[in-house]
């Protein structure tokens, strides 16, 4: 073999070589291109009671104790207004990208008051809107009182993450 076909001979599997590593580095940086895109997906978290669907719509009026702990579950707390009422307290946050703050997006507390006989005397489905406590159920925002006093302490709990 002469000089000119080995130097050839050697050039073939160089270039074979440069062209693997071409598309390695291809598709490192498709890869890399991926994770920064996922990593950059933004994120739910839910705090707190999950409601189920429907089952505020299966406890009617004069239901009983123990057919609202059936449907809802444990309560988050329990408190004694004028009778016994039951607590369920949330929160939803969101987080646009992966190394941001939260921004919480929804918080609500359901209460269920019952009478001296444990019998529910009314429902509720407190939130936040234009930064007051508002029933959703009822469409009204409490007035002040003794009710009114006991949530606003679990809205601000709930708004340190």
């Amino acid at each position: 073999m002469t000089d000119l076909s080995q130097s050839r001979s050697r050039g073939r599997p160089h270039r074979g070589l440069q062209a693997r590593w071409k598309t390695l580095r291809g598709l490192a940086a498709a890869a890399l291109v991926g994770v920064t895109l996922a990593a950059c997906t933004g994120e739910q978290f839910q705090k707190g009671y999950i409601l189920p669907p429907g089952a505020l719509e299966q406890i009617p009026i004069g239901a009983s104790q123990d057919q609202v702990l059936i449907v809802m579950g444990t309560p988050s707390t329990v408190a004694t207004l004028d009778g016994e009422v039951f607590y369920y307290i949330s929160q939803r946050a969101e987080r646009p990208v992966a190394f941001m703050n939260q921004k919480v997006v929804d918080q609500r507390v359901i209460a269920i008051y019952f009478d001296k006989n444990r019998r529910v005397r009314r429902l509720a489905n407190y939130g936040m809107q234009d930064g007051r406590i508002f029933d959703f159920v009822s469409r009204t925002t409490p007035t002040s009182g003794q009710e009114l006093s006991y949530l606003t302490p679990l809205f601000k709990l709930l708004s340190f993450n």
